[in-house]
């Protein structure tokens, strides 16, 4: 055996019964006949039966073959000798063989043909054995091994299920952490477009402010152009990079991306898809960092997409407030209207709420979503805004 369990509370209270019952056996029973074997002899056999049952996981085979010899061996001295113990511990002892060993394993066929022998011998040594006192025995006898057999299959399904549970959890972490690096390569992709747009920008600006020079402004006329060149190098290296994130379709072409300011075009659309969205905006909307503004609307986008999904044809409520420190969203629907529970959500343009918590955390907001007391499923997030974001409330 490739372990050696050390001896539990279990084999302790087993070994103890074993002795007292073996004891009580032998020493209140027939040794009190005259012609009975010493008592002394017999309670050394029942104690040595007991410590093989203690250790009997510690080496199954060994255990087994011992206690074999030593009872025929007994049997053959005393002549007339058939214990009930005795044929209860070769069971037991068989017992935990074959849920140790497989019967293809040498040791475990060696033990099934020792307690073969030891029950003839015991059920031969019994006087005049009847039909019964043999069924009796051979059942028994197979009831334990099989027993045995039955244990050691329970014992490889459980660790095999063991083990198909943790591969499990790790191939779940290992999908987790690639659905929010595949989120975060999209979320660079679309930031991508927004900072090429700006340097574009500037670097228009700059060729339109030297283009305005008088001629004799020669160092200013310098510098702009060395900006324009500058910033025309980092557009294009921006968009080399880019070209390493940017697979299939959805890396050809540059659209534009959107901002808060479509929210209306992106309700009618889900409202072409059979779901009812009231939109509300609270406050005064004011010019918003490009990224944030795309953040934004990508997490209401995710979030109505998530609710046609999981609840099917609802309704749901989109509020957009802007405070003085920050932009907050909230999506909140009313459930499925045929009383099936939603699914968790999950992929919309991207992978549903782990997108959601890549683009808050982009900006260190806060984000909490979930079933709601009332029912339905809420969404709520909550983007800082920066110092040279002002908003009128």
């Amino acid at each position: 055996m490739s372990h050696r369990p050390l001896p539990t509370v279990v084999d302790w209270t087993v070994a103890v019964a074993v002795a007292l019952f073996g004891i009580a056996e032998e020493v209140g029973g027939r040794t009190l006949t005259p012609a009975g074997p010493h008592p002394g002899r017999l309670v050394g056999a029942v104690l040595c039966a007991a410590v093989l049952v203690l250790v009997r996981r510690r080496a199954p085979f060994t255990v087994l073959a011992a206690h074999t010899a030593i009872t025929l061996a007994l049997l053959a001295h005393f002549g007339e000798m058939a214990s009930a113990w005795q044929f209860y511990v070769q069971l037991l002892l068989l017992f935990t063989l074959l849920s140790e060993l497989p019967l293809r394993d040498r040791r475990a066929a060696a033990g099934v043909a020792g307690t073969a022998v030891f029950v003839t011998a015991m059920v031969a040594n019994t006087g005049t054995p009847g039909v019964g006192d043999v069924a009796v025995a051979l059942v028994m006898s197979v009831a334990s091994g099989g027993a045995g057999v039955a244990v050691r299959r329970y014992r490889r399904l459980a660790v095999r299920a063991q083990e198909l549970a943790l591969q499990a959890g790790e191939r779940g972490e290992l999908l987790a952490r690639e659905a929010v690096t595949e989120e975060r390569v999209r979320i660079a992709r679309e930031l991508h477009d927004v900072v090429a747009h700006s340097v574009s920008v500037m670097v228009m600006q700059a060729g339109a402010a030297r283009l305005m020079l008088d001629p004799g402004q020669t160092a200013q006329r310098e510098a702009l152009t060395v900006v324009e060149e500058t910033g025309r190098e980092a557009v294009e290296e921006l968009r080399r990079v880019v070209g390493l994130l940017r697979t299939g379709p959805e890396g050809e072409g540059l659209a534009p991306q959107p901002g808060l300011a479509r929210l209306d075009d992106l309700v009618e659309q889900v409202r072409a898809a059979g779901l009812e969205v009231d939109l509300s905006i609270e406050g005064v909307p004011a010019p918003l960092p490009t990224g944030l503004d795309l953040s934004a609307y990508r997490i209401v986008q995710e979030a109505l997409t998530n609710t046609l999904r999981h609840a099917g044809p609802t309704r749901s409520e989109v509020t957009v407030a802007y405070r003085p420190r920050a932009l907050c969203l909230d999506i909140v629907d009313e459930g499925p209207r045929d009383g099936r529970t939603p699914a968790p959500a999950s992929a919309g343009t991207g992978h549903g709420l782990i997108g959601m918590r890549e683009r808050v955390a982009l900006f260190h907001g806060r984000l909490s979503a979930g079933p709601l007391p009332e029912g339905g499923y809420g969404v709520r997030a909550s983007l800082p805004l920066t110092e040279r974001v002002t908003v009128v409330s």
